[in-house]
């Protein structure tokens, strides 16, 4: 076992990068983080600065080296970077310099491109293979944007001087000077370009969608060697032993590491992640198949439910309405009104996700009167949340024929009491959020020292739990539940394009 006492976890998430630096048992020691500016050109599109999403992920670093008490980078063992998933980069591989800003998951410029290879029937071939419907939340066509609308890019990438990555890869590649370009098999699953059965790059796949293969990473399992931070940028050398999407990290980080178990992560959207075992699951009913978080060549596999806009739509109370002044202050005003007085809304800004997977939808508020007040659009916004998620959960049971029991939950919403409550209620089962809601962190920082022998086992980790944290048990009516979700599958069919 390792003698050095911490992990350092690396979480770059949509709108923020953070540092969580953690001890043994899994207790966070210090934290930074910084918002990530977003940048939206137009009506649904969305693009990140890469250097934003480098600046803010090294300044944190700092910070939280700075922040903890008596420890600087000779103490760290290892760091594990998780990341925001399919954000697509493409940049100079003799320069580093990135031709055009990073294009983010959420980024929808691509939809049309989509609908006409669909048109084609090409949909089949894609899910065959990849285990994704074809849609521009995926990275595959991100990159043929670039390529196809970006002067010069074409031919530099056909040369062998442009290099893709997904914001995992692009860390790694900057963090090591140049000298790794590489991902995980979770990140590689994400791309609309990586066969899960066979586990590499599929030619037919990039001669679709033009794209080199010179351009692409290496693929590894997620608790592997990659490199090691640069003496130069943070004063010491630090090896770095794990990548993994954020989503596959927090199903690690729960240690839902045996098929059946499930998590559901409350960000800026939101993921319910089942660990399926060493077998992919077909889904029937708008879920995808995923590659798990992997600590060896033998990979895990999941079956994945996405909500684009969850968290999200509280930031637009704030920030766009300007209903709120903080997050937090939605709970406090959906509890002073009993319910939303038949208020629904529907936070489809850029479409809908699972299990509907329909690009044109476009977000509502239904059932307006004028007794209607501030307090309850607040609670339907936050309420919204909960029936998307009603709507992954319901898909997943019957994919999977599991009658789940309990969900785990983590994510900076799920510290929001009165939705946790709602969820229990609208799901009739537990809720449980652990005492360490930071579990995309978490699981880079098992993965990491997995790899180094910082930890023996997953049975060592689970040693360490922390068995404390909130049950929230499900105290509605089935004939209010039904009322609720038959109300919200109107608002849905409302908001919806096809």
């Amino acid at each position: 076992m390792s003698n050095k006492k911490y992990i350092m976890a690396l979480d770059q998430g949509t709108t923020s990068s953070r540092c969580i630096i953690f001890d043994r048992a899994g207790h966070i020691v210090s934290k930074a983080q910084r918002e990530l500016p977003q940048i939206y050109p137009q009506p649904g599109w969305a693009e990140h600065n890469p250097f934003d999403i480098l600046a803010t992920q090294t300044g944190v670093i700092s910070e939280a080296l700075a922040g903890a008490w008596n420890i600087d980078s000779t103490m760290i063992d290892s760091a594990g970077i998780a990341n925001q998933r399919e954000t697509a980069l493409v940049w100079d591989r003799h320069t580093g310099k990135p031709v055009y800003n990073a294009i983010v998951w959420q980024c929808r410029r691509t939809a049309e491109y989509c609908n006409k290879l669909k048109k084609e029937g090409y949909d089949q071939v894609i899910y065959e293979k990849t285990g994704l419907e074809l849609d521009a939340y995926f990275s595959a066509t991100k990159i043929k944007w670039i390529l196809d609308n970006v002067k010069g890019a074409r031919e530099s990438a056909e040369k062998g001087d442009l290099i893709f990555g997904t914001v995992d890869t692009f860390l790694l590649w900057h963090l090591t000077r140049g000298r790794a370009h590489a991902t995980d098999y979770s990140n590689a699953s994400r791309t609309m370009l990586f066969n899960i059965h066979t586990l590499t790059w599929d030619s037919e796949l990039l001669k679709k969608f033009g794209i080199p293969k010179s351009m692409l990473p290496a693929v590894y399992p997620s608790s592997h060697g990659y490199g090691t931070i640069d003496n130069s940028i943070i004063g010491g050398a630090i090896p770095i032993n794990a990548l993994a999407g954020d989503q596959q990290s927090a199903l690690f980080g729960q240690l839902c590491v045996k098929p059946g178990m499930i998590k559901n992560t409350y960000g800026t959207g939101c993921f319910m992640l089942m660990n399926t075992g060493h077998k992919p699951v077909v889904s029937r009913r708008g879920l995808v198949t995923t590659v798990a978080a992997s600590i060896d060549n033998k990979p895990h596999y999941a079956l994945e439910g996405s909500v684009f806009i969850a968290g999200a739509a509280v930031q637009w109370l704030r920030d766009g309405l300007r209903m709120i002044e903080t997050a937090e202050e939605s709970e406090e005003y959906a509890l002073r009104v009993p319910d939303t007085n038949g208020v629904y809304m529907v936070p489809a800004f850029a479409g809908l996700g699972a299990p509907y997977w329909d690009p044109g939808a476009r977000g509502v508020f239904c059932g307006l009167t004028r007794g209607a007040k501030k307090e309850h659009l607040i609670r339907a916004c936050l309420e919204a949340i909960a029936y998307q998620v009603f709507d992954i959960f319901h898909a997943m049971e019957k994919d999977t024929g599991i009658r789940i029991s309990e969900l785990a939950v983590d994510g900076g919403a799920s510290k929001n009491n009165f939705l946790m409550q709602f969820q229990a209620d609208i799901l009739g089962i537990p809720v449980r959020r652990p005492s360490v809601v930071e579990t995309t962190a978490l699981g880079a920082c098992y993965l990491a020292g997995l790899r180094s022998g910082f930890y023996n086992s997953v049975n060592e980790i689970r040693g360490y739990a922390d068995p404390s944290g909130r049950v929230y048990r499900p105290g509605m009516s089935e004939e209010s539940r039904n009322r609720l979700i038959m109300g919200w599958v109107d608002a849905v069919s409302r908001a919806r394009a096809k």
